[in-house]
């Protein structure tokens, strides 16, 4: 329940302000604060009080109060592309999870979209798997503050009360689903390789930990929603249905500007960056086989045949031999493009979490025991610096051929 400590309270009107419910007033004779019935414990009202007069005593959900919670929620985050607002592809992959996962417990798949003119994007999220568009457009949601938003979604998470919710681990997921799950007093699980439904209807959340060693397995048994971040490219996009028919559900969104305390002054886009290897649907990618800095010359010549894009492991990237933006691994990015060439990559697993989603996986490595191979779908045991020419040979005269 949400407490007020009348003695701290000051009567400033603060949380009456920033309330999405309208669920706590000051009442003028005691210029104090009330809580209302309505009240979703959404946690808004307790992050904007500057002093500390407000407080939400949380305890663990009873299996019957369990029960009462529904509905795998995920978060639609978007962003700017040539001017247009597009869904991100992480979305739209974590749609074919949540859809698996909903139908799995007998539920309904929804959909959070915030943001400002956003509704052109609810029926391709139908296609993609989605029963219901929650729909919060308001002015203040044109572009994402965390604020803004963890306000938005906590208050639709409290009073919608799903069973799962699903973000994309993507810079803005990761600063938003913790945020949000320290306001509802909620679990989270980072960055997760798996998810399942288990024999007791909770949700399996399966994650690397002590530094990519081990795959943990995690349950959230005793609060509701159980949350998980997911990485880009760790779970495949679904195809759109466009016979698929969905529902969407305008959410009347009661945001102030006093709710956020962030402003974007300019947004300045960096072209250092501009390497995308999430999005590459070719990479050759090299480890520390490589020897030096000077070999890379023949990496890159493979991959401008292919046209391809060189992407890395930590190794290189710690040498200063690659920019991060192109590491692939746990500490780096997830890819998941049509062919992963591999060369000097042994396959520890903080590598294989980033890559093994690839649709064909080509492994090259001196050691015949190396692990890459266990994930590779063709492996070449040999020397790197001998078969990367022959390759750049055989694809040369391929295309004269053609």
């Amino acid at each position: 329940m949400l407490e007020v400590n009348i003695e701290a309270c000051t009567g400033c009107k603060v949380c009456e302000r920033v309330c999405p419910f309208g669920a706590i007033v000051v009442v003028p004779e005691t210029k104090k604060a009330k809580v209302l019935d309505n009240c979703t414990l959404c946690g808004a009202c307790v992050s904007a009080c500057n002093f500390d007069a407000l407080s939400i005593e949380r305890k663990a959900v009873s299996e019957e109060e369990l029960a009462k919670f529904n509905k795998v929620f995920v978060w639609g985050e978007w962003e700017r592309k040539d001017g247009k607002i597009v869904i991100k592809n992480v979305a739209l992959e974590l749609l074919g999870k949540g859809r698996e996962l909903a139908d799995k417990l007998g539920e309904s798949l929804a959909i959070l979209l915030l943001g400002k003119e956003v509704e052109h994007l609810a029926p391709s999220l139908i296609h993609h798997g989605a029963d219901i568009v929650y729909l919060c457009e308001h002015e203040l949601l044109e572009e994402y503050s965390t604020d803004g938003y963890a306000t938005v979604i906590s208050s639709v998470i409290a009073s919608e009360k799903p069973s799962v919710v699903l973000y994309g681990a993507t810079p803005n997921g990761r600063d938003l689903a913790p945020r949000i799950a320290a306001r509802l007093a909620l679990g989270l699980t980072a960055d997760c390789t798996g998810l399942d439904i288990n024999e007791n209807r909770q949700l399996l959340q399966t994650r690397p930990a002590f530094g990519g060693n081990i795959m943990a397995s995690i349950l959230s048994p005793y609060t509701r929603p159980q949350m998980s971040s997911v990485r880009p490219n760790v779970f495949p996009k679904p195809d759109s249905d466009e016979n698929k028919t969905g529902e969407i559900e305008r959410v009347n969104v009661n945001l102030k500007p006093y709710s956020i305390r962030t402003k974007i002054i300019e947004e300045i886009i960096s072209h250092d960056e501009g390497i995308n290897i999430e999005e590459a649907q070719i990479l050759v990618s090299v480890g520390r086989g490589i020897g030096s800095k000077e070999n890379f010359k023949d990496v890159e010549n493979l991959a401008k045949e292919l046209d391809g894009t060189v992407s890395g492991s930590r190794a290189l990237v710690d040498l200063g031999w690659l920019p991060h933006p192109q590491q692939v691994g746990q500490s780096g990015k997830t890819v998941a493009p049509t062919l992963y060439i591999a060369f000097g990559i042994s396959g520890a697993i903080q590598h294989l979490v980033g890559m093994s989603s690839s649709d064909t996986i080509v492994a090259v490595n001196n050691d015949a025991d190396a692990p890459i191979f266990k994930v590779a779908d063709f492996g070449i045991v040999g020397n790197m610096h001998e078969i990367i020419p022959e390759f750049i040979k055989l694809l040369k005269e391929h295309k004269q051929r053609n």
